[in-house]
């Protein structure tokens, strides 16, 4: 419905998109409240802050006032999307046989903090993305993504929220070691092209630097030939 305050719809996250076992995963959630500030347009980046977890299988606010857009519970705001101006430098291309082979040293298969996790949890193939990065050298982790044709729409098409949230996880993989976690506090990611069910693309993630308990990193999907798909910069907030 419109409002004087702007648009406001419900939204509810199913709990099949979890991060944690129980909240959001940040990527997911990005990308919806993103796929609402870009429209049919991705002439530029969002940039997508996550004040607090978005709960499961809650009815929650989707807002929008001219180019922000909102998502809260009752009066408390968990999420704020918005338009920026600015380019995001991918980390570079991996060819898809390397990035899978990469995936045999994934940190999470020894010892995973969240093993349901939508995005990089051990999950039944076609469930989960199943996303799962290895270190290729220089803070570098890549995987091969093998896109579940399940995660597609109506309409056949690959929804911007499970293309944010493959670019989510890797860059917390970059630094993370076995059983080390941290929660995605920002993530600006901008999409160039289609992702298909059922595709191959390298995933790329590289580490960027810490500041305390911030950890930085950047990803990228790309098609078989480098073609570049997809390019998100992140914010992880490590436990105290």
């Amino acid at each position: 419905m419109t409002t004087a305050a702007g648009l406001q719809t419900a939204l509810t996250v199913p709990e099949r998109f979890r991060g944690p076992d129980t909240t959001a995963n940040g990527g997911w959630v990005a990308g919806t409240l993103a796929s609402v500030v870009a429209g049919s347009a991705r002439d530029s980046a969002v940039e997508v802050t996550l004040h607090r977890p978005v709960p499961l299988e809650t009815e929650l606010r989707l807002g929008q006032v001219a180019n922000t857009v909102t998502l809260s519970k009752g009066d408390e705001q968990l999420v704020e999307a918005i338009p920026v101006a600015e380019e995001i430098t991918p980390p570079p291309f991996v060819p898809f046989a390397d990035a899978a082979r990469a995936e045999a040293g994934f940190a999470g298969l020894r010892d995973h903090p969240f093993p349901g996790c939508f995005v990089c949890g051990v999950r039944a193939p076609g469930d989960g993305l199943r996303v799962f990065p290895g270190p290729v050298g220089d803070g570098v982790v890549a995987a091969g993504w093998r896109v579940p044709v399940a995660v597609a729409d109506a309409s056949g098409n690959v929804p911007d929220s499970i293309v944010w949230a493959a670019l989510d996880c890797p860059t917390g993989w970059a630094h993370f070691k076995p059983g080390e976690y941290a929660l995605l506090g920002r993530l600006t990611g901008r999409i160039y092209g289609r992702v298909l069910p059922g595709g191959t693309y390298s995933i790329v993630a590289r580490a960027t630097g810490r500041d305390g308990r911030k950890l930085y990193g950047e990803s990228a999907i790309y098609e078989t030939d480098g073609t570049l798909i997809a390019a998100a910069r992140a914010t992880w907030i490590a436990p105290r």
